[in-house]
């Protein structure tokens, strides 16, 4: 694909006379990519659909179809697919140094208001009662919220018994310690297997890697697995940046974000793994206060990579982390999508591709339990996860994730006053 210099959008696979894509001059293709950022509140859902309205059904860029397809790949691949979408538009317009602005363009709004949050959040902590209600409270949200993610994307992605063993699997593999990266290609490789048809040899291997699962867990101790999940760094007061070495917390970024498919929340586990099982450089509690002040911000969940690498390494820490796990967002787009785009399409990769998904959907669901233990802690943290996780299921209203972030956080300061 070759967009820049060309009038009208032209590719391997779409070209309509009725559709152009303008050759906007390189400032005002980043103003409307950052206008996009600013109003980027609501969720993917939230965001792709603004992204479509404007290029689409009132410029006409590309056609409705197209759209769809392109979509459709990114929904595949890795990476936030709004952000993604972007970059695409972008390239489009001004080629790749066009998908670079529209990307960046994007994403800064986001970024800057995560670091401000992640600078007062170092500068201040958690010092006093009220604020650390407020916070406890609204991490009992993000439980609801990633509990919600799970099912949401479990019901897109599992979608027949093979595809809820491999989940299943996966989520009891997470809890015995198994490495992530042993557990996606095995998902993977069972549910080609499954497919082609080696049921046989698929049914064996899901059997036997059960039973390893079974005697790993057993000799960790049963639970062991979830506790470790659940430890790591420092627990409330003020916290401070640990000094981890900036490749380290690019290369995070990177697996994480090579790694997230099915949507932002899939970069979960991968984070939390870096970040409070191994690394150690931050608590579940820590984390969870980074998902909600995500929450709140017009971006991709997935900023909240920025809280993250700040608690890990100050400014440049967040920056590193930043950059390595929005790079395969670019990298993808800008370098090949039209070789992925025929990738996709064929069987094998598909089918390699919906395994390991649902092998992701495990390893959220053994993480969540993990998150869950912390911010679930009694009687009213109960009451306000079912009240929080009613709402999400019962309403689709744009605003819907920081009116209930900051709803949670009204309910912790109310029960400080009144306590």
């Amino acid at each position: 694909m070759k967009p820049s210099g060309a009038p009208v959008a032209s590719d391997s696979l779409d070209a309509q006379s009725d559709c152009r894509v303008p050759r906007e001059s390189m400032w005002r293709l980043f103003l409307r990519f950052l206008r996009f950022g600013a109003l980027a509140w609501g969720g993917p859902v939230a965001q792709i659909a603004m992204i479509r309205q404007e290029l689409v059904d009132e410029e006409r860029w590309i056609t409705s179809d197209h759209f769809n397809r392109v979509l459709a790949l990114y929904q595949v691949l890795p990476g936030p697919e709004a952000h993604e979408l972007c970059v695409y538009f972008g390239m489009l317009s001004r080629g790749r140094w066009g998908g670079i602005l529209a990307g960046l363009g994007f994403m800064l709004p986001g970024f800057l208001l995560m670091f401000a949050l992640s600078w007062a959040y170092v500068r201040y902590g958690l010092d006093t009662g009220s604020v650390v209600a407020v916070f406890a409270a609204v991490q009992v949200a993000v439980a609801a919220l990633i509990v919600r993610a799970v099912i949401r994307i479990g019901g897109h992605v599992v979608t027949n018994r093979w595809l809820w063993a491999i989940a299943l699997l996966g989520a009891g593999a997470q809890l015995a310690g198994v490495h992530f990266g042993l557990i996606l290609i095995g998902a993977g490789l069972i549910y080609v297997g499954a497919r082609r048809g080696f049921v046989g040899t698929a049914v064996a291997v899901i059997g036997l890697a059960t039973t390893a699962v079974v005697v790993l867990a057993w000799r960790n101790g049963g639970l062991d697995g979830l506790d470790a999940l659940s430890l790591g760094g420092s627990v409330g007061g003020s916290p401070e940046p640990e000094t981890v070495s900036l490749l380290l917390l690019f290369w995070a970024g990177l697996k994480a974000g090579m790694l997230t498919f099915g949507g932002a929340y899939t970069v979960i586990p991968f984070l939390q793994r870096d970040a409070v099982t191994q690394g150690a450089w931050m608590s579940n509690t820590q984390f969870l206060d980074g998902i909600a002040l995500s929450g709140l911000l017009p971006a991709p969940l997935i900023i909240f990579s920025t809280f993250v690498g700040y608690l890990g390494g100050g400014p440049w820490g967040a920056v590193a982390m930043t950059v390595g796990i929005f790079l395969p967002a670019f990298a993808f787009t800008l370098l090949a999508h039209d070789p992925l785009e025929r990738l996709v399409q064929q069987p094998r990769i598909r089918q390699f591709l919906e395994g390991v998904t649902a092998g992701v959907v495990g390893l959220i669901a053994g993480t969540t339990l993990a998150l869950m233990r912390v911010s679930l802690d009694g009687l009213e943290a109960l009451v306000l996860f079912g009240i929080v996780l009613g709402l999400l299921f019962a309403s689709k209203a744009r605003l819907l994730i920081p009116a209930v972030i900051a709803g949670a956080a009204l309910w912790g300061w109310f029960a400080q006053v009144i306590g």
